[in-house]
């Protein structure tokens, strides 16, 4: 018999007692999860489909200069006013990479000054609430659904009589604006989704200091596939009067910058490397792993340190002495220089709130290791040349040091994907080095099986078909394959095709010693065999010689239908020394990677590991590197993390 003394017991169906307690507090966290999904499944039908996406690009031109005036009209309609944009104190990042992590430092600095801090940025890895950050955390489901259906239903409303509704990226934009303003907050760190000019964040009128990451190409359909072209849609966030840093770039790329700086009327400076600062005797400490970061890392110091002084001296436009203390007014380029030089910022001391923010920063998904049993998960979102480069550097420093303390065989696999108009066997070549036993790709999708879609809601994508990202799937596959065959026959890869000369020469056998072995590879049976049969790879693929030799630029290294050394399978000479596979989803890729040692990743489905040679089968330690696009290592976090695993 069950004693209730204070009756707050009810009794269930089955005849067990459940306290109506539990049962509201359950009630409520259903009510929570539901308003969330709901949310979410509403964001995702703003989202434009495939074809419209095409369109899209086809006449960008025509279109661009539309998009900064129809967000002006969203934000009113959801009854935000220019005004009510600047009162937010905005630090405005543009940039190809690095955008996010010195976001993320930026925030973290200025955290530590005590300020309360809104960061808008993007994708998303795992849920979309990840994207509107309140003091470095992410709306709680909750809060993300009230103000998801504030700024909905106001622009729904205002539908008929004002136009239609915006995109999701411009959405999400104008609902950052008003959590920000809900949340009271002393600062947005407001990243730029892409490029910059007409970027949806740039309706931004009066921020108080902008920055400019690395740059790269990257969204070559849309921004251009000029480094110059590029650097135009990057310095597009410039404002008048508004101070601007950069991070060291490539001459023509500064050339731009300073040009349009100079046409705006935006003072602007380069930073100084960290090594260069004041560190006050300190050991400056990184929360993000990289070579990179520290690049990043001192473009932050530099955004926070401005942003600071204006906020203190509240820096008025006429007070020109207080303007050259701070390199501020002097910096504005003369017109008719044509030098790119970019005058460097001023030494500055680095505080302790500024070395706290560096060390306490963490930003999931860049340089990132999960460390389990017998396994580790490596994951970098890189997708651009120079990020993969700095992520094959990365992975081969810190894999190489957990090897060694590793007593027997160690199998490293790379599950991979791109996306878009990049080119793969860019992103492909760097990593061959690292030489993997195991290849896995896999489109952007979560799940296979239908019944688990729910799971992964906030990964939708329906700008793409799911037919094209497996073709892309089959296009990677052969690509890796060639442009790894053609390196190990010996010929060698300039690294970094925009204004580098670094060459890596491919070494035969992999890093951990072994012999190679000569694999045969196969498809993976999920994959439709009409899809594999109607994608004509074998015949359109083709890889310019100049991906070997290091003398094309990054923008044209797949050709078709064109003369090529690996047209023909014959001229592949040897089998390669691993084994390749392509999956319908990110779950069966991991599935087949991890060979049973993650919990967090078992089905009813068993595991068949028929298809890997029984040498590479139950090692010592298994390390896995996802890479090549966010969106996949977000769908890896998802799985296999126990943070975002719930």
């Amino acid at each position: 018999m069950v004693e209730d003394p204070g009756g707050m017991l009810k009794l269930t169906g089955d005849g067990e007692t459940t306290s109506p307690v539990t049962d509201s507090r359950l009630e409520n966290k259903m009510d929570t999860q539901s308003g969330f999904k709901e949310a979410v499944k509403m964001l995702n039908t703003l989202q434009s489909n495939a074809q419209t996406i095409q369109k899209i690009r086809k006449e960008r031109d025509s279109l661009a200069n539309l998009n900064i005036p129809n967000m002006v009209k969203y934000a009113e309609r959801a009854g935000i006013s220019l005004d009510d944009i600047d009162s937010l104190n905005v630090i405005h990042v543009s940039g190809t990479k690095g955008k996010g992590s010195t976001c993320a430092f930026t925030e973290s600095i200025l955290r530590q000054y005590g300020y309360n801090t809104g960061f808008f940025s993007s994708p998303h890895l795992v849920e979309v609430r990840e994207r509107f950050r309140i003091n470095g955390t992410p709306l709680s489901r909750e809060k993300f659904a009230h103000y998801f259906w504030d700024v909905y239903h106001k622009l729904e409303a205002s539908k008929q009589h004002n136009g239609a509704m915006p995109a999701y990226f411009a959405f999400c934009t104008i609902m950052a604006f008003h959590v920000f303003l809900q949340e009271k907050i002393d600062v947005a760190i407001v990243e730029v989704g892409i490029g910059g000019q007409y970027d949806s964040t740039n309706l931004i009128q009066k921020p108080v200091v902008c920055g400019v990451t690395s740059l790269g190409l990257d969204h070559t359909s849309i921004l251009g596939n000029t480094i110059e072209q590029i650097a135009w849609h990057k310095a597009g966030i410039f404002k008048p009067g508004v101070p601007a840093f950069t991070v060291p770039q490539v001459s023509p790329a500064l050339q731009v910058i300073k040009d349009r700086a100079q046409e705006i009327g935006c003072p602007i400076h380069k930073i100084l490397p960290m090594q260069d600062l004041d560190i006050q005797g300190r050991t400056l400490e990184l929360g993000i792993a990289g070579t990179m970061q520290k690049v990043n890392a001192a473009l932050a110091m530099q955004l926070s340190k401005t942003w600071l002084e204006k906020r203190r001296d509240n820096l008025r436009k006429e007070d020109k002495e207080l303007g050259v203390k701070n390199g501020i007014h002097s910096a504005v380029p003369e017109a008719g220089d044509s030098s790119p030089f970019i005058q460097e910022c001023e030494k500055f001391a680095v505080t302790e709130e500024m070395s706290q923010g560096l060390a306490r920063c963490s930003w999931a998904g860049r340089n990132q290791c999960i460390k389990k049993h017998r396994l580790t998960y490596y994951l970098d979102g890189a997708h651009t040349l120079e990020s993969i480069q700095q992520c094959v550097e990365w992975f081969q420093a810190v894999s190489a040091q957990e090897a060694e303390k590793i007593r027997g065989k160690v199998v490293k696999v790379i599950i991979f994907n791109t996306t878009g108009d990049r080119d793969p066997s860019v992103l492909i070549a760097p990593l061959t080095d690292c030489q993997f036993d195991l290849v896995a790709f896999c489109p952007n999708i979560a799940f296979s099986d239908r019944n688990t879609l729910g799971k992964s809601r906030d990964l939708t994508n329906n700008t793409v078909t799911t037919e094209s990202q497996h073709s892309r799937c089959l296009l990677n596959k052969e690509c890796w394959t060639k442009v790894y065959m053609l390196r190990r026959e010996g010929e060698t890869l300039l690294d970094n095709v925009t204004n580098h000369t670094s060459k890596r020469t491919l070494h035969n056998g992999d890093s951990n010693g072994h012999e190679p072995n000569k694999r045969l590879r196969t498809d993976h049976g999920d994959i439709s065999q009409s899809e594999n049969q109607n994608s004509g790879l074998s015949n359109d693929v083709s890889i310019d010689q100049s991906v070997i030799n290091g003398e094309s630029d990054a923008a044209k290294i797949l050709k078709s239908n064109e003369q090529s050394n690996c047209d023909s399978p014959s001229k592949l000479t040897n089998e390669p020394d691993f084994i390749a596979e392509v999956f319908p989803s990110i779950y069966d890729a991991v599935k087949w990677a991890v060979q049973g040692r993650d919990p967090l990743v078992e089905d009813d489905q068993k595991l068949d590991l028929n298809e890997i040679p029984k040498d590479l089968r139950d090692p010592a330690h298994i390390q896995i590197l996802i890479t090549g696009s966010l969106h996949l290592v977000g769908g890896v976090l998802r799985a296999v993390g126990p943070e975002y695993n719930s």
